[in-house]
């Protein structure tokens, strides 16, 4: 019995010894994987839903209606040595139906954007972008009695590249800086020219303009206050150096507000501002206050 104990003993302690091994190497292995992976990914996806509904004797006034939105962004960004190379992607759209109306947009937005870097100092690089703009489905004014045709996707589309250099002295601020940024602007549909005559800047009878003496200004500023607060901006300003005059030079600033409730539930408030000359001589805006499901995963392969 005696030497019965002393093996179980000694098989018990080569049990745990082995077990500690297995144990240090894969926290080692863990570690080496961590320190040979490069990627910073993340990926999101929120969906909101709102509904108002009235009797018809609802004295206070009101109008059935649904709503619905939806939002999938996205970003892998690489980085080793000296060498960087960031990529952001986000999808918005919505819909929304009053009673006695069709189903109308209230958000519509393709975005993408492409980045190598190399830095030449802890705060400064080079770099090479390009990103794309455009929107999923058609666009009406409904201003007057009959809706007007105004937009549809690849109608505009917005391509521009980028050249210069970036300054980043953290990673919740970047600013670009692109001396040589040529743009090419997309107008597929041959009808948006009857609605829109200024067809956002492309001749008549072609369908993309090119611009290829301009200067960009690409600036990002995301922020996570707390982990129930995050705030995500972008502004991008854009010159024709050809013909270029105070008026004449584009701007756009994007942000996006999320304030989360529980887990999965969250507030989301978004806004694009735009000043074109080839679009309107004036400023648009759109805005959207959301209440809905937000999914949020990083670093997943």
């Amino acid at each position: 019995m005696k030497n019965l104990f002393l093996l179980c003993a000694f098989l018990l302690t080569c049990q745990l010894a082995i077990s500690q091994e297995v144990e240090e190497l894969t926290d080692a292995t863990e570690e080496a994987l961590q320190d040979t992976s490069y990627w910073d990914r993340e990926f999101s996806f929120g969906i909101n839903f709102n509904q108002a509904a009235f009797s018809g004797n609802w004295k206070a006034g009101g109008v059935n209606s649904i709503a619905l939105g939806s939002i999938v962004s996205g970003k892998a960004n690489y980085a080793k040595d000296k060498w960087s190379w960031d990529n952001q992607v986000e999808l918005i759209y919505g819909l929304v139906k009053n009673e006695g109306q069709d189903f109308r947009k209230s958000n519509d937005r393709i975005f993408f954007d492409s980045k190598v870097g190399r830095k030449i100092s802890e705060k400064w690089g080079y770099f090479a972008s390009v990103n794309f703009i455009t929107q999923f489905t058609q666009g009406f004014d409904y201003s007057q009695d009959d809706p007007i045709l105004i937009s549809s996707f690849f109608s505009p589309a917005f391509l521009t590249t980028g050249f210069g250099m970036e300054y980043k002295p953290n990673e919740e601020f970047a600013l670009r800086l692109a001396p040589f940024s040529p743009r090419f602007t997309f107008v597929t549909d041959p009808n948006i020219i009857n609605n829109v005559p200024e067809n956002y800047g492309v001749p008549a009878g072609q369908t993309v303009r090119q611009e290829w003496l301009a200067f960009q200004v690409f600036m990002t500023y995301n922020k996570k206050f707390n982990d129930n607060l995050t705030l995500n901006s972008r502004y991008q300003m854009f010159a024709n150096l050809e013909t270029l005059a105070f008026d004449s030079i584009d701007h756009r600033l994007d942000f996006t507000l999320i304030a989360k409730i529980t887990k999965y539930v969250d507030v989301t408030f978004t806004s694009i501002n735009v000043y074109d000359i080839d679009m309107t001589s004036g400023i648009q805006f759109s805005q959207a206050l959301a209440l809905g499901l937000l999914y949020k995963v990083g670093n997943k392969k």
